[in-house]
């Protein structure tokens, strides 16, 4: 397995918590706060990219992690189809809507990074 003592020196789990951290400010105020199903599902969609990273990390083994950094990384791209409701919706500005996109876009790609790392040094 990689070299990492705790699931927070991973930078996809980092960058993760900061989309995570995202997601809760824009929904916190406004109409996307009353809008309680969008709201709630933006909000699961992020916290699912850092538990998924964060529990493939505490089972055993590579792949067992590299599962659930598959999760984690459809998580990811679940928030990005939501930023694009939200901004339908009137939820959410094109540069919040970006900022969100952007962010998922960046986590996803070190979750695919730590993905192949896991693949390359998997026991044959």
């Amino acid at each position: 397995m990689a070299t990492f003592k705790r699931f927070e020196e991973i930078v996809a789990w980092q960058r993760a918590r900061e989309l995570t951290a995202l997601a809760y400010k824009l929904t916190r105020s406004g109409s996307f706060a009353k809008d309680y199903a969008l709201r709630d599902q933006l909000r699961r969609a992020s916290v699912s990219v850092m538990s998924n990273i964060a529990e493939g990390f505490g089972r055993h083994g590579s792949k067992q992690f590299a599962h659930f950094l598959d999760i984690a990384k459809g998580s990811a791209c679940e928030v990005q189809s939501i930023s694009y409701v939200a901004l339908d919706a009137g939820y959410v500005d094109e540069p919040s809507r970006h900022r969100l996109h952007a962010l998922a876009d960046e986590t996803s790609a070190l979750i695919s990074g730590l993905a192949k790392y896991l693949k390359r040094t998997e026991p044959t």
